[in-house]
């Protein structure tokens, strides 16, 4: 009868020798001292450790599985194009799965059979996060897993990769107050979700830094999708003292917001400016175009990729926290206020 299975942590801590170490003979490499690879295998043997067959260049099915909150958006299509283009270079394909309910953050328990059924190398999270015992079958199982834009606070052991989202909202709100603008809101994302937190954050950081009290109302929630920026923007427009600009967390909120103010007789920028969050394509081609803070989302996917490779290389990580810079880009949605 076997042993209960352990992690690889405590392989390698029984084994005297690093993760990475383990991950190597789970791999065939061939890079271990004899001596080393013969007592971790014993180890792995005596606790049910079995390696995956070897059929990618890691040992796996030579695949990544890709979670993603929304597939339908065009914020996931550019993440899937910085995935696909560094898992293509190295010999990889990309499973695409998605977050299957509105309100949910985690992939649910069928996702994981099949990720154990694909045998996949990897696992990129994106806008999503595991549950501890996801973590711990997974790393029962010798998946590494690296976070693109992390939903809550990763484990330490877990890397990830973001973008400076404060500095993002800090920008985004300096550069309306320099404009002229005192009456600014915000229409943030989800609350609980760190990087519409930071942003919110950012914003709130620069009306104090500038003297400025934000007004009671001026402070709005949305999900990062059209719809909210819509409803979102027409709230603001019914309070008293209606804003004369609108810091968006999201470029798609952006583009609600848009909608609304058209509706509403508000011309952008003449009588409201607008400035949206990530520069998706459709920043560039709006009418007018949106001055928005670029989130570089492609190379975010492909700064992920290239760790989650490394790991399945069994490499040891420079970083487990790598945040991206997030530059303002000026378009024509901004101006001094009437």
């Amino acid at each position: 009868m076997r042993h209960q299975r352990a992690t690889l942590q405590e392989i390698a801590a029984a084994a005297g020798v690093s993760i990475p170490t383990v991950s190597k003979v789970l791999n065939g490499r061939p890079d271990v001292a004899p001596t080393t690879r013969q007592r971790v295998q014993d180890l792995l043997d005596q606790r049910g450790y079995t390696a995956r067959r070897a059929a990618g260049p890691a040992g796996g099915a030579g695949l990544i599985d890709l979670v993603l909150k929304d597939l339908g958006s065009p914020w996931a299509m550019q993440i899937i194009d910085g995935v696909e283009e560094l898992a293509y270079r190295a010999g990889m394909g990309v499973v695409v799965s998605a977050v299957h309910g509105r309100h949910r953050t985690r992939p649910d328990r069928r996702w994981l059979d099949q990720l154990s059924a694909r045998r996949c190398d990897g696992v990129l999270l994106v806008l999503s996060d595991l549950s501890p015992s996801q973590h711990d079958q997974l790393d029962k199982l010798g998946i590494p897993v690296v976070v693109i834009d992390p939903a809550g606070q990763p484990a330490a052991s877990i890397p990830s990769v973001g973008a400076t989202n404060w500095s993002g909202g800090l920008a985004a709100t300096e550069h309306l107050l320099g404009l002229g603008h005192t009456r600014i809101a915000v229409i943030g994302g989800p609350p609980g979700v760190p990087c519409s937190r930071a942003r919110v954050d950012g914003y709130r950081a620069a009306m104090d830094a500038a003297g400025h009290r934000v007004p009671t109302g001026y402070v709005r929630t949305g999900d990062f999708t059209p719809p909210t920026g819509y409803r979102e923007t027409n709230a603001l427009l019914d309070l008293p003292r209606p804003p004369t600009a609108i810091f968006a967390c999201s470029d798609e909120m952006a583009l609600g917001a848009y909608e609304a103010l058209y509706e509403r007789g508000r011309r952008v920028p003449d009588d409201v400016s607008v400035v949206g969050f990530d520069d998706l394509d459709a920043a560039r081609w709006s009418a007018p175009p949106l001055t928005t803070v670029r989130q570089p989302l492609t190379e975010m996917a492909g700064m992920a990729t290239r760790m989650l490779l490394g790991l399945i290389d069994g490499e040891e990580l420079d970083s487990h926290r790598i945040e991206l810079a997030t530059p303002l880009i000026v378009r024509r949605s901004t101006r001094p206020p009437a």
